[in-house]
């Protein structure tokens, strides 16, 4: 009887070994692996290449979309949090590693991030966002079109490049825009051609600077002194992380600093047409919301643009360089203190 059953079971055994393989293939063909069907805690890899607030208010917009979606943290989803420093080998190295471990989901919070993501894996799900131009960084084909596992939120507003522009030249008596960026980062870079086209139609001139490392911002915003009239600092990395640096020049020689996004309005920049960065986080955590409960692949997830435009003007900036407020800008921004 033993003999039988022994003989019964070795082909049950496999057949249940298949079984399960091929129901983990076909979880993983949604975006996820097995575990995630079978109601286990799923891991997400998140990389960010630097810190300051914007980068951070994304990440904190993306968790709670991904909890308002039912992963709760300590719970049924485990964060493995890491912060490049800026480098970019540190970047590309974060990303094998979380290949190496095998992670669910990998949260990449910066163009860099995402492009050494999906460097290091055409498997595992990608989510980006702060990723200024995710076309030209090469992480999806169009707007329309997301990649095979990779999909994200940009943090370019088809409209704030223009419309910042438009304002310096017809509300400032601006001649000359200073502009500081880091020329290795991608996103800088397009935005700063960007820029250049919006302001075809102006009689706008344009003096520029470039770093590699936060520590040379300050002497790149003196470097401009007496040659720009206000300086537009884009979304770049490197230079926002030292956006204070930028400001002391200016309150100092009282010339103003337009930003590329809201939270350097608070560090002291005189304005910029935004958004707020953790909108843009909790966009990118439907995504991957949808994508970790197997609903939809990353391919069948469009990248997103930001859902909201608006001018904000810091009045105590605008004090400090220089700037006397018009009455007719009440009605275009809002004001901070």
């Amino acid at each position: 009887m033993q003999g039988v059953i022994k003989r019964l079971a070795a082909p049950m055994l496999v057949w249940m070994l298949a079984l399960s393989g091929c129901a983990k293939e076909e979880a993983a063909k949604n975006g996820v692996k097995g575990d995630e069907k079978e109601g286990k805690a799923v891991t997400i890899g998140v990389t960010q290449i630097i810190q300051h607030p914007s980068l951070d208010a994304a990440f904190n917009g993306f968790k709670k979309a991904v909890e308002d979606g039912g992963f709760k943290e300590g719970e049924n989803v485990k964060y493995n949090v890491q912060n490049a420093q800026g480098d970019m080998n540190n970047n590309q190295t974060i990303a094998n590693n979380f290949v190496s471990d095998e992670v669910d989901l990998i949260f990449a919070n910066s163009t860099p991030s995402a492009q050494s993501a999906l460097n290091a894996t055409k498997e595992i799900p990608i989510v980006f966002t702060s990723v200024t131009d995710p076309v030209g960084a090469g992480l999806v084909p169009s707007m329309d079109k997301s990649g095979e596992n990779i999909t994200g939120t940009t943090d370019s507003h088809p409209d704030a490049i223009r419309k910042t522009i438009q304002f310096i030249d017809e509300q400032t008596d601006a001649k000359t825009v200073g502009l500081i960026y880091n020329a290795g980062e991608q996103n800088s870079v397009a935005q700063i051609e960007k820029v250049k086209d919006a302001a075809k139609n102006t009689d706008l001139k344009f003096v520029e600077t470039s770093v590699s490392t936060t520590a040379e911002v300050k002497q790149a915003a003196e470097s401009l002194v007496g040659k720009a009239d206000v300086f537009y600092i884009v979304t770049d990395n490197t230079v926002v992380s030292a956006i204070e640096s930028v400001v002391s020049v200016a309150n100092e020689k009282k010339i103003p600093v337009f930003a590329g996004e809201l939270d350097s309005l608070k560090r002291g920049c005189f304005a910029a047409y935004g958004f707020d960065y953790y909108d843009i986080g909790y966009q990118a955590g439907e995504m991957a919301v949808a994508i970790l409960k197997g609903e939809k692949k990353p391919s069948e997830i469009k990248p997103e643009y930001p859902s909201k435009l608006k001018l904000v003007i810091n009045k105590q900036a605008a004090e400090k360089q220089g700037i006397k407020l018009k009455p007719e800008w009440d009605q275009m921004a809002e004001y901070i203190e």
